[in-house]
């Protein structure tokens, strides 16, 4: 591990505190929790590639127009179920 030092303003400072008291796990481990929640620029990248998919995959009528509008919501639950 790599020791640092970072500054808090009062309120995160406090918020820090109550979190890891009501988890029973020191600051440093929720800050550690909370770093490894940002997503890096590989995971935005595929996920903007999966969502580009899902807006590509729409169901096509006649005149070449797709459902997406209305089925958005169905077609990114598919695809993040894969």
């Amino acid at each position: 591990m790599v020791r640092t030092q970072i500054q808090l303003t009062e309120e995160q400072a406090a918020k820090l505190k109550r979190i890891a008291a009501e988890r029973g796990v020191s600051m440093a481990e929720v800050i550690r929790e909370a770093v490894d929640t940002i997503p890096d620029r590989d995971d935005r990248a595929e996920r903007l590639a999966r969502a580009l998919a899902v807006a590509r995959r729409g169901f096509r009528d006649r005149d070449g127009a797709t459902d997406v509008s209305v089925r958005h919501d169905d077609y990114l639950a598919e695809a993040y179920s894969e």
